[in-house]
């Protein structure tokens, strides 16, 4: 079985301990067990285990971490905040249950979230690490939200925290969960992967981001600019897991190499 398929698994496992509070469980449940690509949950388990950690360890920590970035997008959908209407190829949960429910599916997500962690005896670096990634990631929304300057370092500054905050919370929990002494380089690695993945995003959405004067990698510095950045990134990327063979290892650079070329 492929970490995704055991992440699908541990996170219907942790869904259905609970039976109370039908409509939330459905609406926390729709936004959660949707098929998404599980990148933040599959780095933290490959980093984990590529620096000799124990899946059983890290598996409620992964799975927490991707309650709190589902809980990002459905509060990120809403009509206050980028007013979509289709997230991963259906409606959006605002469009699905309506505006309040989602507001509250995401609440219940966060704080399952932290009941999960709460449950885990130990590794308290690890929950901090999570912890602080979603407060991070909240900062970088309120200052995107709220945008004054339009300047390279605002631009890093938000994306660092917005895009780039669970990256990093997913690298260095995998590292407080098996090897502490490569935190502070699966924290580089966090940054560098959180950047990658949003100047790809950049590309892919730049019409609609143009149209609606977003601050962008790609409307700040151009497309051309903003590919050679993603090439940097990627080979920072690349060397810091230079040092390191097996599985774990090749499965981490396969999972960058499509961070960097996907076209979704």
């Amino acid at each position: 079985m492929q970490e995704t398929e055991r992440i699908e698994k541990a996170l219907q496992t942790f869904m259905d301990a609970d039976d109370s509070a039908a409509l939330l469980n459905e609406s926390m449940r729709y936004s959660l067990l949707d098929g998404g690509k599980r990148v933040r949950p599959r780095l933290l388990l490959l980093i984990c285990s590529m620096l000799g950690g124990r899946e059983a360890d890290a598996m409620p920590f992964a799975c927490a971490l991707e309650m709190i970035h589902c809980y990002s997008l459905i509060h990120d959908d809403l009509p206050a905040m980028d007013n979509d209407v289709i997230r991963r190829g259906k409606p959006c949960s605002h469009v699905k249950f309506g505006e309040g429910n989602a507001v509250l599916a995401g609440d219940g997500l966060l704080t399952k979230a932290a009941l999960v962690l709460a449950s885990q005896n130990g590794f308290d670096e690890a929950k901090r690490a999570i912890l602080e990634g979603a407060y991070a990631m909240v900062s970088g929304q309120s200052d995107d939200l709220n945008l004054t300057e339009r300047s390279a370092e605002a631009l890093e500054r938000i994306h660092l925290n917005k895009t780039g905050a669970l990256f990093r919370a997913a690298c260095v929990a995998g590292a407080y969960l098996s090897d502490p002494s490569k935190a502070e380089m699966m924290h580089v690695f966090g940054d560098t992967l959180g950047l990658l993945f949003q100047m790809t995003d950049d590309l892919l959405d730049e019409e609609k981001d143009r149209a609606e004067a977003k601050l962008t990698f790609v409307t700040f510095y151009g497309r051309e600019t903003t590919k050679a950045y993603i090439e940097e990134a990627y080979c920072r990327a690349e060397a810091i897991l230079s040092p390191y063979s097996g599985e774990a290892a090749d499965a981490l650079r396969t999972l960058i190499s499509a961070l960097r070329s996907r076209t979704y």
